[in-house]
């Protein structure tokens, strides 16, 4: 048998091919590299390898902490990608889409849990917070380019810029729901303290120091004597430096780690939006992202044909269906009321909110802080939503988005045409 070590290199060369070869497959096939990724997990832990079972709850800090990886990393990259300067009007749609579509979700998906499955309520609100943000890692289908890549539309800025900032925002949702658990049956004075702390404060802190990153590291990176010194290495690792040092002093700050390392991206750009080194950074970001990615969902495919979804009735099958083709569609719908865009881009912005490796991460930092016999069916029931999600967005994403395009362009040919 050969040891672990020499196993653990021959599995890092096989992901790494598979991460770089697996995106020339999909370009053949009606498939996309996540739906590839779970489908190979899969069959490698079917292998008489005597290859231990994934079950997430069987080592849940490894995964809080390899999906919080994963996130962060992921956020920084999206960040880097948007080229639409940051204005209160000009992200309208942002707004909407966090300020009313992710708490109608996040309240339909507790009342479900509650009243549809059964749950308590501190459980119930810990699965609404993990299943409501739009998922950074899994929706690059669906996101704006590279940077400075052109034009940005409603669509795609929207959905990147949702999951850029809901990954922070979902959280004081999540410490609500350790909350509730900590006092059920106890009572207490908790909500004052839950406000001030879990919503003013950290999300304050995030926000600060994120942006005091950004301007810290676009001032060093542009600025500082030779001019443009570091940027003219063409190093994008300076990337992976921002990411970790804005989500650590965030979170030492007692702040929202996610929120400051988006809030860095934006930062980073702003402080020189048009130089080319950006390009480096997104680069190295979204290798490391897409390697990573590609590990999480192997296990993925793993803990499937491990048994992870063995504890799931019949109403948590038809709690995952609603999720994703009731309650997040419809919620994103009525958030874009009023909006100004047409039906169809606001039909895609309410019906693609991919749920994946950031609501693993939610479910696992909420379980590890609460106590409950309830976790394996959470984690199967987070796990087929994401599976759903991958397999349902990954086979339409494409498509759609080319109608939307095709018809976008129509419409320009269109409005030249018209013109005098």
């Amino acid at each position: 048998m050969p040891s672990p070590f020499l196993l653990a290199l021959t599995g890092a060369g096989l992901l790494i091919a598979l991460v770089v070869w697996l995106p020339l497959l999909v370009r053949r096939l009606p498939l996309s590299m996540p739906i590839l990724s779970v489908g190979l997990g899969a069959l490698f832990f079917l292998l008489p390898f005597g290859t231990p079972l994934a079950l997430p709850q069987a080592h849940p800090r490894l995964v809080e902490h390899l999906t919080e990886i994963v996130v962060i990393i992921a956020l920084m990259g999206a960040g880097l990608k948007i080229d639409r300067p940051f204005h209160w009007r000009r992200w309208a749609v942002t707004w909407r889409l966090l300020g009313l579509a992710m708490p109608l979700t996040i309240l339909a998906i507790a009342a479900l849990g509650v009243w549809g499955l059964g749950l308590p309520l501190a459980l119930a609100v810990l699965l609404g917070g993990a299943l409501a943000p739009t998922d950074p890692v899994l929706a690059g289908d669906v996101q704006v380019g590279p940077p400075r890549s052109g034009p940005e539309d409603e669509v795609r800025f929207g959905l990147t810029s949702e999951a850029g900032l809901n990954d922070g925002l979902a959280f004081p949702f999540i410490h609500l729901a350790i909350a509730l658990g900590a006092v059920a049956g106890t009572g207490g004075a908790w909500f004052g303290e839950w406000l001030a702390w879990a919503v003013l404060w950290k999300i304050g802190a995030g926000v600060l120091v994120g942006w005091g990153m950004g301007l810290g590291f676009g001032w060093v990176t542009f600025h500082v004597p030779p001019e443009s010194a570091l940027a003219r290495t063409g190093d994008g690792m300076i990337a992976l430096s921002a990411t970790f040092l804005s989500y650590g002093a965030a979170e030492m700050a007692q702040g929202y780690g996610f929120l400051a390392v988006f809030v860095t991206a934006l930062a980073y750009r702003h402080a020189h939006r048009q130089h080319d080194f950006h390009d480096a950074m997104h680069a190295m970001t979204d290798q490391v992202e897409r390697l990573l990615m590609t590990a999480v969902l192997l296990l993925l495919g793993g803990a499937l044909t491990g048994g992870l979804l063995a504890p799931l009735t019949w109403a948590d099958w038809a709690m995952a269906l609603l999720v994703l083709l009731v309650v997040r569609p419809v919620a994103g719908w009525l958030a874009l009321l009023g909006l100004g865009a047409p039906a169809g881009e606001r039909a895609v912005l309410a019906c693609f909110g991919i749920r994946g490796i950031g609501s693993f991460y939610y479910l696992a930092y909420g379980l590890n802080r609460m106590e409950t016999a309830e976790a394996g069916r959470l984690w199967a029931l987070v796990g087929l939503i994401v599976l759903l999600s991958v397999l349902l967005h990954g086979l339409s994403v494409t498509p759609i988005l080319r109608r939307l395009d095709a018809w976008r362009g129509r419409r320009r040919l269109k409005g030249s045409a018209r013109r005098p």
